[in-house]
């Protein structure tokens, strides 16, 4: 009998995923060993044996179909497997996969069929193919209302991809908040969508600031809301001063042109990971020795 406690110890043993060790202890009648060596035998052990490794390289990618995007991160080891075609075709059959389904999680995603595999079998394959850990990091689809238009842009080869929806104004225009989005860096589109804890945090340090500046207490409070609404300016995409037009934040060009901005979604490659301490001759190197 294949128990849950058997999956998660082959799954320990070889870092395989979950539905490639239960395919393989089903195989194995739920030996143990057994299942290892078919692991090992389907190239997978050798995915397996890269899987504490640093993948913070990668894509961006967004796919738009009618009233459907998605925008996802996948990441390599390093950027010359992220320009390598079949990295980049792995990236577009999920894109289209997610685009043909609901996934509500990674997991979902990964659990999901295109041409008869999961897509983390795919990933599996794929890693032990090319030679670097592959990994799948985050998704988000969205989808619009007739009357809404999507704008996508993708900076450097999918250094940065960002998709922005807009409720009442063109394509153009959202694809505009897109590029200007890729490069001011906003992390939300509105005052309300910072997380308390943010604000509270900026606020201490301000306060903080103030106070050793040697202001009074009541002359303190008056500087910390007013470099409060600075930091909104900072991050909030709507308050942001317009790339193409300094004279007016973001939200005042999409009204003056008929809308509002509904979402952003701004991904850029590696964002808040541990990257690999490597210089190019080291990487070089290393893809000529795993050859």
């Amino acid at each position: 009998m294949i128990t849950a406690s058997l999956v998660k110890e082959l799954r320990e043993k070889t870092g395989a995923g979950m539905l490639d060790c239960k395919k393989a202890l089903e195989a194995c009648d739920a030996n143990l060993e057994a299942a290892v060596d078919w692991l090992r035998e389907k190239g997978i052990s050798k995915a397996a044996k890269k899987a504490d490794r640093i993948a913070a390289e990668g894509i961006a990618a967004i796919k738009i179909d009618g009233n459907n995007a998605v925008i996802v991160e996948m990441n390599s080891e390093t950027d010359f497997v992220a320009k390598n075609e079949e990295f980049t075709g792995l990236v577009d059959v999920i894109l289209n996969t997610i685009l043909a389904n609901d996934p509500k999680t990674n997991e979902d995603v990964l659990a999901l069929e295109a041409n008869g595999k999961t897509i983390e079998a795919m990933i599996v394959d794929k890693t032990a193919t090319i030679g670097e850990k592959l990994s799948f990091r985050r998704f988000e689809k969205v989808t619009k209302e007739d009357g809404q238009s999507f704008g996508s842009y993708i900076h450097m080869g999918g250094k940065i991809a960002v998709l922005t929806l807009v409720d009442g104004a063109s394509e153009e225009v959202a694809r505009d908040v897109a590029m200007h989005a890729a490069a001011m860096r906003p992390t939300c589109v509105r005052r309300d969508e910072v997380p308390q804890e943010d604000v509270e945090r900026e606020r201490t340090v301000l306060k903080e600031q103030a106070i050793n500046e040697g202001k009074p207490a009541d002359i303190a409070e008056k500087m910390v809301q007013g470099r409060i609404n600075k930091f909104y300016k900072e991050i909030c995409l709507e308050e942001q001063p317009f790339v193409k037009d300094g004279d007016i934040n973001v939200a005042t060009y999409v009204k003056n042109n008929g809308g509002t901005i509904v979402l952003m979604k701004r991904y850029e490659v590696g964002e808040g990971m541990e990257k690999r301490e490597e210089n190019f001759a080291d990487e070089v190197m290393n893809q000529i020795k795993n050859a």
